[in-house]
């Protein structure tokens, strides 16, 4: 694998993990002596350069956002280790990081509060971490987020509310107040999931055009891999808190390797000429990941599972320049 430098490396996890205690109910909760644990996100290894785009897909329930919230430390990780722009993220340079890393979260009816206008949301960042030294660079720096944004002129929604937008309009008013500091790095989450589709182009086109213009990084959360496919240069595949697969993004949407993946690229939107294509229907249900099967944990799902799979775990190894899957079948 050509690993990148240094300088070409933006945020990087190495075993990264999370877990969180499951909750059994009051009684049990009080009278037992031992807590559920619940696996969330694995021990993930997964570095993103500068300039790109990594979608990671799943399916709901599969660590993704999880993940995403952990690189930000917005989720405390139970192990592993978070390196920004060559430092390791410790507390003390947490202010610091929070600058330059920021998240688009999924619902944007929900994340904008609808008592504050639209400058007052886009301001906030500013305000937190003391960059405003007057009423005039607020309204210039929150009208350039705006526009950078893709509402203009920003004047015009300066003094408006959030029920007063579209979706559209409203997504991109997180998106402003996720620029307004400036960052390197962005955890995109589920970002056009809530929109409808004829307004999905123009934010993705929106974040593409952000990377080339701003130099900004991006993790792309998504369950669609279609939308995966469109936007990013690699993708990572994410199943009960592990990867899967993981490479550049024609290749997984194309010549992927891994069964799951396969399933994935078997039900995406495709031209009619590809239709005669076989569909891979999974049967059953995620497992809980309080209780993660043996062996490799897709296998009771796998219609290619041999015995081994149901024993040993499969390490996520490289079978192809850039291209790594976590199967023993490979």
């Amino acid at each position: 694998m050509n690993k990148p430098s240094k300088e070409d490396v933006v945020i990087q996890a190495k075993g990264l993990q999370v877990t969180f205690d499951k909750h059994q109910g009051l009684i049990k909760d009080l009278f037992s002596n031992s807590q559920t644990k619940v696996t969330a996100v694995d021990g993930i290894d997964l570095t993103i350069r500068n300039g790109e785009i990594v979608s990671l897909v799943g399916e709901s329930g599969s660590g993704k956002t999880t993940f995403g919230k952990a690189l930000l430390h917005l989720v405390i990780p139970s192990a592993g280790e978070i390196t920004f722009e060559d430092q390791i993220i410790t507390q003390k340079e947490m202010r610091k990081f929070r600058q330059r890393a920021q998240m688009i979260f999924q619902d944007p009816y929900q994340s904008l509060n609808p008592k504050h206008m639209i400058i007052d949301i886009v301001a906030e960042p500013l305000l937190v971490h003391g960059l405003l030294s007057s009423e005039e660079e607020k309204l210039k720096k929150v009208t350039e987020a705006l526009e950078s944004a893709g509402l203009k002129p920003g004047e015009q929604y300066l003094y408006r509310y959030p029920h007063e937008l579209s979706g559209g309009q409203r997504q991109r008013v997180v998106i402003a107040a996720a620029l307004v500091l400036h960052p390197h790095f962005i955890v995109a989450d589920e970002p056009v999931s809530m929109l409808d589709v004829s307004v999905r182009a123009d934010i993705l086109n929106l974040m593409v055009k952000l990377r080339d213009e701003k130099d900004i990084s991006y993790l792309f959360i998504t369950h669609d891999l279609s939308l995966a496919w469109l936007i990013s240069d690699r993708i990572a595949i994410m199943y009960l808190g592990k990867i899967m697969e993981i490479g550049p993004a024609e290749l997984i949407a194309g010549e992927c390797l891994h069964p799951y993946t396969k399933a994935l690229v078997s039900v995406m939107p495709a031209p009619k000429k590809r239709t005669d294509r076989k569909r891979m229907v999974l049967t059953g249900e995620t497992p809980d990941p309080s209780r993660i099967p043996a062996g490799c944990r897709f296998h009771p799902r796998c219609p290619m599972a041999v015995d081994r799979c149901r024993t040993e775990a499969p390490v996520l190894r490289e079978v192809n320049p850039d291209h790594l899957v976590s199967c023993h079948l490979v």
